[in-house]
C-alpha cells in the first residue's frame, strides 16, 4: 500500500512537471528506469528506456528549451504544447502508476492530463504579461526558471515522492483553510445585514 501510495505521489508530481516541460519528466523517467532500480516501467511504457526514444525526447527537448526562450516564439510554442504537455503528462502518470496500484488507463490519463493541462495554462496565460512587462527581456529567465522547476520536480518526484506527498498535504491543508476563511467570512457579513439596525438617536 505503501508503495502505491509512494508511485501515486510520484505520478502527480511528474504530471504537473510535464505542464512546465513536457519532455523533462519523460526523459528523467526514461533514463531513470533505465539506469537504476528506481523506476520500473511495464508494459508498454517500458518502451521509453528505448534508445531511440531516449534519443528523440532529448532532441525535442531541446528544440522547447530553445523556442521557450524567444518572445513570439514561445507564444506559438505554447500553443502546440497546448496538446504536447497534457499528453506527457497523461503518459508519465499512466507509466508511474501501472505496476504498483494498477489503475485503469483511462482514469491514469484523465489525472495526467488534468493536472500537466492546468499547469501549463497557467504557464502559458503568464507569458503574454512577461513579454509585455518587460519587453521579452524577461522570457529567458522565466523559461528557465519554469525549466529548473521541472527538472527539479521530476528528480523529486522520483527519488523523493514521500516529499511530494508532503506537499500536496500542504496544499490541500492551505485550500481548505482559505475556503473555511472565506466561509466565515461570508457568514459574519450575512449576519451583519440580518442584524436589526440600531434605533435612531433623537
Amino acid at each position: 500500500m505503501i508503495e502505491g501510495l509512494l508511485d501515486l505521489a510520484s505520478a502527480f508530481g511528474l504530471s504537473a512537471s510535464a505542464g512546465l516541460n513536457a519532455y523533462i519528466p519523460m526523459l528523467a523517467l526514461a533514463l531513470l528506469a533505465r539506469f537504476t532500480g528506481l523506476v520500473k516501467l511495464g508494459e508498454p511504457w517500458s518502451a521509453l528506456t528505448s534508445w531511440w526514444i531516449i534519443g528523440l525526447l532529448a532532441v525535442l527537448l531541446i528544440i522547447e528549451t530553445l523556442a521557450d526562450k524567444i518572445p513570439a516564439v514561445d507564444t506559438i510554442n505554447d500553443v502546440i504544447q497546448t496538446f504536447v504537455r497534457p499528453t506527457a503528462g497523461a503518459i508519465v502518470f499512466a507509466a508511474t502508476t501501472q505496476e504498483s496500484i494498477h489503475l485503469h488507463p483511462v482514469l491514469a490519463f484523465a489525472c495526467g492530463v488534468i493536472l500537466a493541462g492546468g499547469v501549463h495554462l497557467v504557464k502559458a496565460g503568464g507569458r503574454p504579461v512577461v513579454t509585455a512587462t518587460t519587453g521579452g527581456v524577461g522570457n529567458p529567465i522565466v523559461s528557465t526558471i519554469e525549466d529548473i522547476v521541472s527538472a527539479i520536480t521530476s528528480l523529486i518526484a522520483i527519488i523523493f515522492p514521500y516529499l511530494v506527498l508532503a506537499w500536496l498535504f500542504l496544499l490541500v491543508l492551505l485550500v481548505y483553510l482559505l475556503v473555511r476563511r472565506r466561509r466565515l467570512r461570508a457568514e459574519a457579513r450575512a449576519l451583519a445585514a440580518s442584524a436589526p439596525s440600531p434605533p435612531p438617536h433623537r
